[in-house]
């Protein structure tokens, strides 16, 4: 490959795509390729997809769209497609595409770079897939996020099968990665500055129990505590019927753990999470969200909930609104229900009207920034650790995230630094909570 071939990587969805896409970068960059940031600076555009639900196909089709119009006006050559969108829509794409250059299925993901040389030497496009399972979730990664923190990912593929959900049918059989391997990956990304691990799967309470027929999220974070330049460890996507007691222990003693948990519950109804093919009800549910808050004084809970799944009546829905009021979750995220095909859900009956679901959706978030405002009006006066991720020239003012603040979904902690000293990036400051404008904390260093 020509050593001044340079690529743009536009990455959409989830951290677990992010981390595919620093892998093939890792791969290109080892075959002499240079990166920008812009498409538009480009020979080559791969464009990462996401086909989770409608809203991020949308997205992905978007995005091709701006890119084959470039391809058109000759400002970038070569257009690839890659991640869940072109996993799931191999022959659409092929067919309804023909501007793409390359279409390429998660399996394939590890051969980028040869696929690359391939299709620069071919007039007519090409596509390469492989197995579901000849995806590769270990190697070289070149860190996209800021140099202080980054997304370690224990497992790929979703055996839970929720009744909703294309992710078995995108990235197939739960794979978890041998412990051994995860923690070699963990120490090398805190030699190269890494503070902040956060731990990602599709569901990370799962881990182990296909390869070591037991769950073992609690011994691989004991010993990723061990390692001694980590200084933040945070676990998101845990299933709320394997949120052991025992995870509850290692979270509560280890102190680089952060009290933060990211439990996706969708529903409260009994008969609703049934038809989701999830476990539990809510009985079980505020059980065990009272003993993570007795066991874990402080917790930050962040949680997802769906609206308009098919059968959903009001009543159903004021439930949920009223389980969300009391249990009152730091952090929430709401989407409505998306019928995605090859789903059982897509053809239950009763279905409720597309504007309902968003209706219901916009109900939620209303009240989530209702709470959220009286959570952080409580905070003022309060000192919290934030970690520093930049200068808002516009506010004039530094900008980070305490324990409390997930990367890239939970915002920020806006703040002054009185003196001569200036927060370095990937620095650690005390600041002190002032006020709150507009749902945002604000306040100064110590």
């Amino acid at each position: 490959m020509d050593k001044l071939t340079k690529i743009a990587v536009v990455s959409l969805g989830c951290a677990k795509n992010q981390v595919d896409a620093e892998l093939m970068m890792a791969h290109l960059a080892e075959r002499g390729c240079t990166f920008v940031e812009e498409p538009g600076l480009s020979d080559i555009t791969i464009l990462n997809t996401c086909g989770f639900i409608t809203a991020a196909k949308e997205e992905a089709i978007e995005w091709l769209n701006e890119l084959i119009t470039l391809k058109n006006e000759g400002t970038i050559k070569k257009i690839v497609v890659t991640g869940c969108l072109s996993e799931r829509y191999r022959e659409e794409f092929e067919k309804e595409y023909p501007e793409v250059d390359a279409v390429v299925g998660i399996g394939k993901n590890h051969h980028i770079a040869e696929i690359i040389d391939e299709m620069r030497q071919s007039d007519t496009q090409i596509a390469r897939y492989g197995t579901k399972e000849g995806h590769q979730m270990e190697g070289d990664r070149i860190l996209t996020t800021l140099p202080h923190y980054a997304y370690l990912r224990i497992a790929d593929g979703c055996d839970n099968c929720c009744s909703y959900c294309a992710i078995p049918q995108i990235r197939g059989r739960y794979r978890s990665r041998p412990l051994e391997n995860i923690v070699e990956e963990a120490r090398g990304l805190a030699e190269c500055g890494v503070r902040e691990l956060v731990i990602i799967a599709q569901d990370t309470t799962r881990y182990g129990l296909d390869l070591y027929q037991e769950l073992r999220l609690p011994k691989l974070l004991k010993e990723l505590c061990k390692i001694e330049k980590l200084k933040w460890i945070r676990i998101l996507y845990a299933y709320p019927e394997r949120v052991t007691d025992e995870l509850i222990d290692v979270i509560a003693s280890e102190e680089k753990i952060v009290k933060y948990l990211d439990i996706p519950i969708q529903h409260c109804d009994g008969e609703i999470l049934k038809r989701m093919n999830r476990k539990g009800d809510e009985e079980s549910l505020r059980s065990l969200i009272k003993k993570l808050r007795e066991k874990i004084p402080g917790i930050t809970l962040r949680t997802t909930f769906i609206t308009g799944f098919p059968g959903e009546t009001e009543e159903q829905f004021n439930r949920l609104g009223e389980f969300a009021e009391e249990m009152k979750f730091e952090r929430m995220g709401c989407f409505s229900f998306s019928e995605e095909e090859g789903t059982p859900a897509a053809g239950f009956s009763n279905q409720v009207d597309e504007d309902e679901r968003e209706h219901r959706k916009e109900i939620l978030e209303e009240q989530q920034d209702t709470r959220v405002a009286a959570l952080y009006e409580a905070m003022i006066g309060q000192t919290q650790e934030v970690v520093v991720e930049g200068y808002d020239r516009y506010l004039e003012h530094y900008f980070g995230r305490s324990a409390m603040f997930a990367p890239e979904i939970d915002g920020m902690i806006y703040f002054t630094a009185p003196g001569d000293k200036k927060p370095r990036v990937g620095e650690f400051v005390q600041v002190k909570l002032l006020r709150v404008v507009e749902n945002n904390l604000i306040g100064e260093t110590e």
